[in-house]
């Protein structure tokens, strides 16, 4: 595995290619508020091999009124004025024009299969995301979830998985104006470039291929994107089994993202030290400022950090707080622990979680971007945030695939030769 990680470490230093172009660098209320960050320009499509170019709109975004006007000066003494809410929304909205959200887990689909009908082109009552929403919201991509209800295992799982990832394709199909399925890094750039919303099949649960590899390979040519590592007997309070090994090594292989969200931390450890791919926590915060199962101690986020891998910390009530500042608090502390190429967001909308006020639903996340400027979060930072960080992540997972097909055959290994 030598080579392999040389490789690795080759594709690291690409991924910084991730971050996309800025303009200043904001440092507090103070900031100016006349600079707004450039629109990008479009990607031809298929070329996505370049996060950060381009917005889904091209268009420069109008400035707030009174920002040609001449600013008549008091007197020495006199300080400038804060900007006020209205304008740092404005701001933020600008902002996410040209770097948009990647959303790590929505669950929508669950909830769709609730629905006797629905219409998420024009806007649907009975969820927190459809596309009005997310396009209010600047959402560019999003993990759509194929979790299951608990209790179901072996045929019914892998039955129950394969129906949520029909409803996704079809329920993608029905609503072409908005939506678009993707497998890369690469494709979810050019949907965003065409104004479509990216959709990535995922996570899934480890129940949903049956304790077979093959099923795994199969999920994947369907589109599965991540799998959650926890919920098996290979991945349990004592960390991976020598077969749960075996699949994060199979996973690597095809490109399949390890979440982690929910694991036991000695399974979290191991599949740090067995994944040579980036991992990810869909919905992972904070455990010092809030205590919860699937959050993460600082040493774990410290370690998430050296592995280069992704915290999405969620945006729910139970796990961040109930305040935009609380959620605010957990992505500055995710920030200065894991580092801020490790941070991402997570709505976590759609599935049955509260959430905190003022984040009620996809079409919020300009109020979250407005706090973390606020609070002096520069342009990179907030880019890596909301788009750089998941493309490096998608981009990562395709390179080290790529380079293991071509020294790893497709694993035949069954859990009961290498578990007994």
């Amino acid at each position: 595995m030598a080579d392999l990680q040389d490789e690795l470490q080759a594709a690291g230093e690409a991924g910084e290619l991730d971050t996309p172009p800025t303009t200043t660098t904001r440092t507090g209320p103070d900031r100016k508020r006349d600079r707004r960050p450039p629109a990008a320009e479009p990607i031809a499509p298929g070329d996505g091999d370049h996060p950060g170019d381009g917005g889904h709109g091209g268009a420069d975004v109008a400035g707030n009124p009174g920002d040609d006007e001449a600013v008549v000066v008091a007197g020495p003494a006199e300080a400038s004025p804060a900007p006020s809410p209205s304008s740092e929304l404005a701001e933020a909205d600008a902002f996410l024009v040209a770097h948009p959200v990647a959303d790590g887990y929505s669950g929508l689909p669950w909830v769709l299969r609730q629905l006797p009908r629905y219409d998420l082109e024009l806007g649907e009552g009975g969820v927190d995301t459809d596309v009005p929403r997310m396009r209010k919201g600047h959402i560019g991509a999003l993990f759509w979830s194929l979790h299951l209800p608990e209790g179901l295992s072996g045929e019914r799982a892998v039955g129950a998985t394969l129906e949520q990832l029909d409803l996704v394709r079809t329920v993608v199909d029905a609503h072409p104006e908005g939506l678009r399925l993707t497998h890369s890094a690469g494709e979810t750039t050019d949907a965003r470039n065409c104004g479509r919303v990216a959709v990535l099949l995922g996570p899934a649960g480890a129940p949903a291929i049956g304790d077979s590899l093959g099923i795994l390979r199969s999920l994947h040519l369907l589109g599965l994107k991540a799998l959650t590592l926890a919920g098996a007997s290979w991945a349990g309070e004592s960390g991976l089994s020598r077969f749960g090994e075996e699949v994060v090594r199979e996973m690597n292989r095809i490109g399949v993202l390890a979440d982690l969200s929910g694991a036991s931390e000695e399974t979290v450890r191991r599949a740090l030290a067995v994944s040579r791919a980036p991992v990810v926590c869909t919905r992972s915060a904070a455990a010092k400022l809030r205590a919860h199962p699937a959050n993460l101690s600082d040493d774990l986020l410290a370690a998430l950090g050296e592995a280069r891998g992704l915290c999405m910390v969620p945006l729910t009530a139970e796990q961040t707080g109930p305040s935009v500042r609380d959620v605010a608090d957990h992505l500055d502390h995710v920030r200065s622990i894991a580092g801020p190429e490790c941070v991402g967001l997570s709505g976590t909308y759609d599935s049955g979680a509260a959430h905190p006020q003022d984040l009620t639903d996809a079409s919020c996340y300009p109020r979250l971007v407005a706090e973390l400027m606020h609070r002096g979060w520069s342009e990179p930072d907030l880019a890596l945030l909301t788009w750089g960080n998941v493309q490096r992540v998608l981009r990562t997972a395709d390179f080290t695939a790529r380079a293991a097909r071509d020294r790893r055959e497709a694993s035949t290994a069954r859990i009961a030769e290498l578990d007994g």
